[in-house]
């Protein structure tokens, strides 16, 4: 039951009243200026009984917040108005006393329309000849005012609800009897203590604590709430975080105790003793979005605007981008992200320092150089961690010049941008990867039948069946496609030892044989984009689109990473997300965010492919099988069982490193985003140490998890005889080899053997091989020749100690 006080007039009475005054009484106490005459002409028309009295209220604006994985970091507040509804019982009593003495002092008198302050604002109206105005609002109705301008749903409805019309304080009076028949005193005071604007971007009670005192409401003091309380009739001109606002928001502070005090809620030695005491103010406005991102020390709004960015295109959250970005900054929800705070860190951490590269070294290759890390779980889709070298952020006074010639005079994007580098968009494709993109080709071997142990005798320049212009530097024998190594290798490999040490004419033949199509179609299964203009026209028609498997096509750290998650996910491709969970502002969680799933590489296939990109990072494969290594320190850096691949472009314009645990995948990489093109050589050190920093740190206290073993199917195949040649001559061995259905070559180095000089010591490989794979032919020098010594990989020298990767040593 609601507690009414005796002498108030029964509700039909005050209903007969105000029907009387509507059209008189009303108008002329909030209206003075308009004509009597025409007064009673409006009354005629909108009679007080017509009007309506169902309030249909759409919630006000509420403020988003983003948390970390814990779901207690606070990452980011997204708002259109700084407010939080809180419950009454979260509010201080001397709060709701105070609005109650500031603003309404007949609140528990009255039934909604104060009929004795409609005649006091009436009569001094008329005293003051027009010149003053007392509205002899209620502060029932001032929320009705408030509640029907945000619910508001076409521009004419703001204007009605706003307006000073006789017709307009007609329905806030009619509504605001109808409100107070529905909800007691308690109720309403509490939906207008959150609506209410109190200044300094701080809208509802919990925002105006903080932004003023950096408090909760009910932590709020006497002297606090009353100068809150008295802030809510001239918002704008009374801020006390302002030199001018402030001594005004004192006087009504001062107002506010005084009728407190002639309300009986305070004494007067109280009211004067909170008058005297000095309020520290902060004035700080709530930050927002994600160039106000909170923790600084995380580096994540580039994480945050990848949320955002990601909202935007979910169905879920509204029929369009503009109603979904809407939502997101107005609907007050809580999301829990999937940024995990360790990793995070961790990228941020090793994106700023690069201690393998020293200072003139980062001024040769230049400050516009961005080290871009993007971690991602397997199985999941869950964005850890985006992190680079930049800070997200609008302000580009001080960047330095474009770099690009074709933007030649504008700013560029260091030290600070809001492009979205690390996931990129519609502007940003990406940038080339390099030979992490071999990968594909390999599960498509993989699917196609032909196993790990596949062997190709691979030349130092493969003449490719692939047709490209004549006059690229890529091109020989007219308009054949060639690529060479980099190292100039030549030999027998399989997957294993052909992907440890990124041999380009083995991995573009055996995209011949399976296809380019089939490579194009696992890449995109496995979450490669195709963004760019050129590489959307070659995917859609790849069939010479031989070097798609040397990483020609731009993709981004997160796709990339992505795609070799899927891998460690036994093949399970997930979209990436950055969220855990969502709740809307009642506490409800948002249905339809699970993470979406699907097994797009058959899960052997996929296991069979991890254990093959096991050897380029310093692992080993399950069989054993492993030989070279491009980063073959990466293994006894992280202490875990790892995978990935580097990625080196030509004329080294970028420079991409990804591994991958089946906890986690990190995709890292060093080029220059204002101009991919650039002339500056991309270096391995920095990428790959970031990277498998982040890695380590990122799994610090986890599990160590096993890769699981693939079948023998998939390693070995259906494996043939390779016939005996032992001291054949070249001839002779060529032929039985070719018999037996096997491709033959011939190696280019000799070795000491029992052999005579000229003849055959062995095959490469020996004893059985995958049917219809290539062997090669080792001559012998004879028995006293000395052979140079054996650097591995097929690469012989004259230096025992050379380094295999110099960069690197």
């Amino acid at each position: 039951m609601r507690k009414r006080e005796h002498g108030l007039l029964p509700n039909a009475a005050s209903l007969l009243l105000c029907g009387l005054l509507a059209g008189l009484v009303v108008a002329a106490a909030a209206f003075p200026a308009v004509a009597m005459s025409g007064l009673a002409a409006k009354a005629g028309s909108d009679t007080f009984e017509n009007l309506p009295t169902d309030l249909s209220v759409l919630p006000s604006p509420q403020i988003s917040y983003v948390f970390a994985s814990d779901g207690k970091t606070l990452l980011a507040m997204m708002y259109d108005e700084n407010r939080r509804d809180v419950k009454i019982d979260d509010v201080a009593d001397v709060m709701t006393k105070a609005i109650v003495a500031a603003e309404d002092n007949r609140f528990y008198e009255h039934r909604g329309v104060d009929v004795k302050g409609v005649a006091r604002a009436f009569v001094a109206n008329q005293n003051a000849g027009g010149q003053t105005e007392q509205g002899a609002s209620t502060l029932t109705m001032q929320y009705v005012r408030q509640a029907l301008a945000y619910s508001a749903k076409t521009p004419q409805e703001v204007v009605d609800a706003t307006d000073k019309t006789p017709t307009r304080k007609l329905k806030e009076m009619k509504y605001a009897i109808d409100l107070e028949k529905k909800l007691n005193k308690r109720e309403i005071l509490e939906k207008y203590l959150n609506i209410a604007a109190y200044g300094h971007g701080a809208y509802g009670i919990y925002a105006a604590s903080h932004v003023y005192f950096a408090k909760d409401p009910k932590d709020l003091t006497l002297p606090e709430a009353a100068l809150i309380a008295g802030l809510v009739k001239a918002p704008g001109t009374n801020d006390p975080a302002t030199a001018d606002g402030l001594p005004r928001a004192l006087d009504r502070q001062k107002y506010v105790l005084n009728q407190m005090v002639s309300m009986g809620y305070i004494d007067r030695a109280t009211a004067d003793a909170a008058g005297k005491e000095k309020l520290n103010i902060i004035g700080k406005r709530t930050p927002e979005g994600c160039e106000s991102v909170q923790r600084p020390e995380l580096g994540a709004g580039f994480f945050c605007d990848y949320l955002r960015r990601w909202w935007i295109d979910q169905p879920i959250f509204g029929e369009d981008q503009y109603q979904r970005a809407n939502r997101l900054r107005a609907g007050g929800y809580t999301i829990i992200s999937s940024l995990n705070v360790q990793t995070q860190t961790a990228a941020f951490k090793y994106a700023q320092q690069q201690p393998l590269v020293s200072k003139d070294q980062q001024v040769k290759m230049g400050q516009s150089n961005a080290l871009m890390l993007a971690a991602i779980q397997p199985g999941t889709g869950r964005v850890q961690a985006l992190a680079t070298n930049r800070v997200f952020s609008n302000d580009q006074t001080h960047n330095g010049n474009n770099t690009n010639p074709d933007k030649r005079g504008q700013k560029g994007n260091w030290p600070n941008t809001t492009v979205p580098i690390i996931t990129g968009d519609s502007d940003i494709p990406g940038y080339q990867a390099g030979s992490a993109f071999k990968i594909f080709t390999a599960v498509a071997a993989l699917e196609s039948g032909l196993p790990l142990a596949t062997t190709i005798n691979t030349e130092k320049q493969y003449v490719s069946n692939f047709v490209i212009d004549p006059s690229s530097p890529a091109a020989c024998n007219g308009p054949h496609y060639c690529p060479k190594n980099s190292g100039g290798q030549s030999g027998p490999y399989n997957m294993w030892t052909g992907f440890g040490s990124s041999i380009n004419t083995f991995f573009v033949p055996l995209e011949e044989r399976v296809g380019v199509d089939h490579v194009v179609d696992v890449a995109k299964r496995m979450g490669i984009q195709f963004n760019a203009p050129s590489d959307a026209k070659y995917a859609a028609n790849p069939k010479q689109w031989g070097a798609f498997t040397l990483g020609v096509s731009a993709t981004t750290p997160l796709q990339l990473g992505n795609a070799y998650a899927t891998l460690a996910a036994d093949g399970v491709y997930c979209e990436p997300t950055p969220i855990l969970e969502v709740k809307d502002n009642t506490g409800k969680k948002v249905d339809g965010l699970d993470p979406k799933c699907k097994q797009n590489i058959d899960p052997e296939v996929a296991r069979a492919a991890v254990d093959m990109a096991r050897c380029p990072v310093g692992d080993q494969s399950a069989t054993g099988k492993c030989g070279g290594a491009t980063a073959g320190y990466s293994r006894d850096f992280v202490k875990r069982p790892i995978a990935g691949k580097t990625g080196t472009t030509d004329s080294e314009k970028s420079a991409t490193f990804t591994v991958m645990t089946k906890q986690l995948a990190v995709s890292g990489f060093l080029t220059d985003p204002d101009w991919p093109e650039t002339n500056k050589d991309m270096k391995h050190p920095p990428v790959n140490y970031a990277a498998l920093a982040t890695l380590r740190d990122g799994l610090a206290g986890q599990p160590v998890v096993q890769f699981t073993p693939p079948t023998k199917d998939k390693t070995q195949g259906k494996l043939v005889d390779i016939p005996s040649v032992k001291c054949l001559s070249v001839d002779q061995a060529r032929n039985k080899v070719k018999n037996a259905g096997f491709g033959v070559s011939v190696s280019n180095q000799q070795v000491a053997s029992q052999c005579p000089p000229g003849t055959v010591d062995r095959t490469s490989p020996a004893g059985a091989t995958t049917k219809g794979g290539d062997v090669q032919l080792i001559i012998s020098k004879g028995p006293g020749a000395q052979a140079p010594p054996y650097l591995g990989n097929n690469v012989y020298g004259t230096d025992p100690n050379a380094c295999p990767i110099p960069w690197l040593c």
